[in-house]
C-alpha cells in the first residue's frame, strides 16, 4: 500500500475503532515513520552524546534485577520501541530521529547517567522488579523535576506494585508527590485522540482470544492508569498498572484480532503520551 494509504488507514482505526485486519497483515509497511522490525536488530549498548540529534527518540531505562517481581528490562524491547516511534512518526508530526536505515533511531539510558537529560521521554518495562541504586534514584529525581516524563508500564499484582512504589518513594516521596489515579477527563487521553476507551491489555500469551484480559485472574483484574505530578501540575511519572501496553505495540504485526481489539487503542494512548511528554 502507498504511504498516504497506510496512514489512512491507520489514522481512521485510531480515531473510529475500525476493521484493521489487512493492515496488521501488512504491518511492515513503511511510511514517514520507516520500517517495523520483527527483532532486535542493533547491539545493547547504552546511548552516547552524539547519539541525540534533536529529534524524537524512545529513550528505555536499563535497570539491574532485584528481588521484586518482573522479567527485565528488555521485555518488549526492541520492537516496543521502534513501533511506537513509527507510528508516531505516521499519526502526528512528532519527527522522530531516523538511522540510514529510515528505521527510528531508539536509545538505552541508564538512570544513573547525563545521557537521560537529553530525553523528553523515558520508558521503564516490568518495573515491580527493578532495583535503583541512590545515584540512580537522585539523577531521576533531576530529571523529573527540570521537566522530564517516566512511563512505567507491564507490571501485574500488588507484590509488583509495592516493591516499584517502594523504589519510586526514595526519589518522590509520598508527602510532597501522591500517586493519584488519573481520571479519563485528564488531557494525556486527549491530546490527538480520544483514549478514554482503553482496555486492559494482555500479553498476547495470555490473551484467549475471547474475553480474558487479566494475566493473574482476580487478583488483576482491574487496571489502573495512575500518576504524579509536580508543584504546577504538570503529569511527570505515568504508571499503567495490571495492563500490557508495551505488548499492544511489539505484537502488532502477530494476530490481527489482537492488533484490532488491543493495538488500535494502546496506539492511540501512546501517541497521546508521547505528545504529552514533549509538550509539557
Amino acid at each position: 500500500m502507498s504511504r498516504r494509504r497506510i496512514v489512512l488507514l491507520l489514522t481512521l482505526a485510531v480515531a473510529l475503532g475500525g476493521s484493521t485486519a489487512a493492515l496488521a497483515q501488512r504491518g511492515r509497511g513503511g511510511g514517514r515513520g520507516g520500517r517495523l522490525q520483527a527483532g532486535p536488530t542493533r547491539p545493547a549498548r547504552y546511548a552516547q552524546p552524539d547519539d541525540f540529534d534533536g529529534g524524537f527518540q524512545f529513550c528505555r531505562v536499563v535497570f539491574r534485577q532485584g528481588n521484586g517481581d518482573g522479567a527485565g528490562w528488555n521485555v518488549d524491547w526492541p520492537r516496543a520501541d521502534i513501533n511506537l516511534s513509527v507510528r508516531a512518526a505516521e499519526l502526528s508530526r512528532i519527527p522522530v530521529s531516523m538511522e540510514s536505515t529510515d528505521t527510528p533511531k531508539t536509545v538505552l539510558v541508564r538512570l544513573s547517567s547525563p545521557e537521560v537529560f537529553h530525553c523528553p521521554f523515558l520508558m521503564m518495562s516490568e518495573p515491580g522488579g527493578a532495583y535503583l541504586d541512590d545515584a540512580e534514584l537522585a539523577n531521576l529525581r533531576a530529571y523529573l523535576l527540570k521537566g522530564g516524563f517516566l512511563w512505567a508500564d507491564d507490571f501485574w499484582g500488588d507484590f509488583a506494585w509495592d516493591v516499584w512504589e517502594s523504589q519510586l518513594r526514595r526519589a518522590l516521596p509520598s508527602s510532597t508527590y501522591p500517586i493519584v489515579e488519573l481520571p479519563r477527563t485528564h488531557p494525556i487521553f486527549h491530546q490527538a485522540y480520544d483514549a478514554t476507551a482503553l482496555p486492559q491489555i494482555p500479553g498476547i500469551a495470555y490473551w484467549d482470544g475471547g474475553t480474558r484480559t487479566s494475566e493473574r485472574g482476580p487478583e488483576t483484574a482491574t487496571p489502573h492508569v495512575r500518576g504524579i505530578s509536580d508543584a504546577q501540575g504538570r503529569l511527570m511519572v505515568l504508571m499503567t498498572f495490571n495492563t500490557d501496553l508495551g505488548d499492544a505495540y511489539e505484537r502488532e504485526a502477530e494476530n490481527p484480532a489482537y492488533f484490532q481489539r488491543f493495538s488500535v487503542p494502546g496506539y492511540a494512548f501512546g501517541v497521546n503520551v508521547l505528545l504529552y511528554a514533549m509538550a509539557h
